[in-house]
């Protein structure tokens, strides 16, 4: 099935998801780049910040993280039977997650130093490691950061709800308001306080620096996740605190949640100790827990974007259709996903590669800099299609009910990641962060292929020859789009130093901007010529507006 073929209502919603999806992490890419320039991409200053900002959301993914769209979704579309269309349910849920959140974002808060030296590396005779200056920077970082717990649960558990009564927008549009805060946060920090690299040593910050660029932050997830009550009238929804919690439904939630909890304690274990390693590279002029944050952002960019959007749209008509034992259709729905995803994956995934200088150059000015980030970006950018195929496969697993099978899955690959992130922590401190990212590239892909595997065990087809022969012809066009791009960068002094495509960010920007768009002119112009289905399904609605409006 392709985009078309899921009809229009899905092909709208899947528009809508991308569309908000796009300003925001558009949006959020700014804020980051912003962020590099107000505290550096190395350094013990920015990686203090980034210890302590990535913490509220490890402790959310613990709690609920996936819990939420691998389980809400399927039992709010279920609880709609109901007599009252779910409403009490959701009360009862929202109640019950509000009131979780409450206590788990205290908790946290009051346990923040214990969590940042968990999360990071002290400092050791050899130079690895943290100072306890920078650990007590991320400390201080911490106390203001881990307040977003509640409020990421808060647009986690509205946004599901809206997403599962086919309302897409809000989700995906409120991210915005997060950005122009935490934007406007970084500019009045600047403003007052100068930006990289004057505060890269943990020793230049005074208390009221780390609560204006922490607050911030917080304050932005806070906008993000409390803006969603505004649209629940649009779903038919008036919450009411409902503490009664039994005889709506909840414990099959509870059964169902065991699974991914236990899944998602198992991608933190490993979180862990991806951190421990990173930092083990940091308080130097090495790339570490930052220069892996800003280049994760990147890589998902054309999955969140893309990826996501595609897959949220069939996730619940999938819910649906394996409520109602139509597996063919559930077979249906994850063949055409996969296929549509491809088209632009593929390309995305090459053209990241291509671009990864440029792109760095948006986050840093010295050449060294740039350098490390971009072999970070294409290590990381190497397991991108997988990433995204993997994605699809856990949710179709989660619409048919079983949380059971990624669980041992997401085992499989954490162990992997271990057992390569604790080889590269004893690798020379330059190659640290290009090794977990080449590792957890790795890890991704074996999971992927084990989870297609298993899938295919389930449902007992999954179209794998025709995703395969798309797949090939995506990569076969991809390949002169990719040729055609290195030419441009070259030629445009993408890796050189002082070139004009790493000058500053505006030379970046514009030279990523040519080269894409070069790059996707060869791409579609191939797939044109070898007829491919998944583009003529998104070309000829396109074609036939022009001709009416013509």
């Amino acid at each position: 099935m392709t985009t078309t073929d899921a009809g229009g209502g899905l092909g709208r919603a899947s528009a809508l998801l991308a569309s908000g999806t796009l300003v925001s992490r558009v949006l959020g890419f700014v804020s980051a780049a912003v962020l590099a320039h107000t505290i550096g991409t190395k350094g013990s200053g920015a990686d203090a910040f980034s210890v302590a900002n990535q913490l509220p959301n490890n402790i959310y993914a613990i709690i609920a993280g996936g819990l939420l769209s691998a389980v809400l979704v399927p039992q709010i579309v279920r609880a709609g039977l109901h007599d009252d269309g779910g409403q009490r349910f959701i009360n009862r849920l929202v109640t019950l997650g509000l009131s979780v959140f409450v206590v788990v974002a205290i908790a946290a808060t009051a346990a923040a130093p214990w969590l940042v030296s968990l999360y990071t590396q002290s400092a050791s005779d050899d130079g690895r490691g943290m100072s306890s200056g920078d650990i007590a920077l991320a400390t201080a970082f911490a106390y203001w950061c881990l307040p977003q717990v509640l409020f990421y649960a808060i647009y986690s558990l509205l946004g599901e709800v809206l997403n599962a009564r086919g309302i897409f927008g809000p989700f995906t549009w409120t991210p915005v308001f997060n950005n122009v805060v935490a934007i406007a946060g970084m500019v009045v920090f600047v403003l007052a306080f100068g930006g990289d690299p004057a505060h890269r040593d943990s020793a230049t910050w005074t208390p009221t620096m780390v609560g204006i660029l922490a607050g911030s932050a917080t304050l932005g997830i806070a906008v993000q996740g409390l803006g969603l009550f505004y649209f629940w009238r649009r779903a038919g929804l008036t919450y009411r605190p409902d503490f009664r919690w039994r005889g709506v439904g909840l414990g099959a939630t509870g059964k169902a949640a065991a699974w991914v909890f236990g899944m998602i304690l198992v991608t933190q274990l490993a979180g862990i100790v991806q951190t421990n390693v990173a930092t083990g590279a940091g308080g130097s002029d090495d790339a570490s827990v930052t220069v892996l944050r800003f280049a994760w952002l990147i890589f998902m960019l054309p999955h969140s974007i893309v990826a996501v959007s595609i897959a949220t749209a069939y996730f619940t008509r999938m819910s649906g259709h394996a409520h109602e034992g139509r597996l063919d259709a559930v077979r249906s729905d994850f063949s055409g996903s996969i296929r549509s995803i491809g088209l632009f994956m593929v390309l995305a995934a090459v053209g990241l590669i291509v671009l990864a200088f440029p792109f760095s150059a948006f986050f840093n000015t010295r050449f060294d800099d740039i350098q490390d980030m971009a072999l970070v970006i294409i290590a990381f950018v190497v397991g991108l299609v997988p990433f995204s195929i993997l994605f699809v496969i856990q949710r179709t697993f989660y619409s048919l009910d079983n949380t059971r099978t990624p669980f041992f899955l997401q085992v499989f690959q954490s162990v992997l990641f271990v057992i390569g992130a604790l080889i590269v922590g004893t690798w020379d401190k330059q190659w640290i962060a290009v090794g977990i990212a080449a590792v957890t590239a790795l890890a991704g892909s074996a999971q992927a292929i084990a989870a297609a595997v298993a899938l295919r065990r389930r449902l007992g087809s999954i179209d794998a020859r025709r995703i395969l022969r798309r797949y090939a012809v995506f990569l076969l066009a991809a390949l002169p789009a990719a040729a055609v791009g290195v030419v441009l960068l070259v030629a445009m002094g993408g890796t050189t130093q002082g070139g004009f495509a790493l000058s500053n960010p505006v030379n970046a920007g514009v030279s990523m901007v040519v080269i894409a768009a070069v790059m996707t002119l060869v791409y579609v112009g191939v797939l044109v010529a070898l007829r491919n289905p998944e583009l003529g399904a998104i070309l000829r609605p396109v074609f036939h507006r022009l001709r009416r409006r013509g």
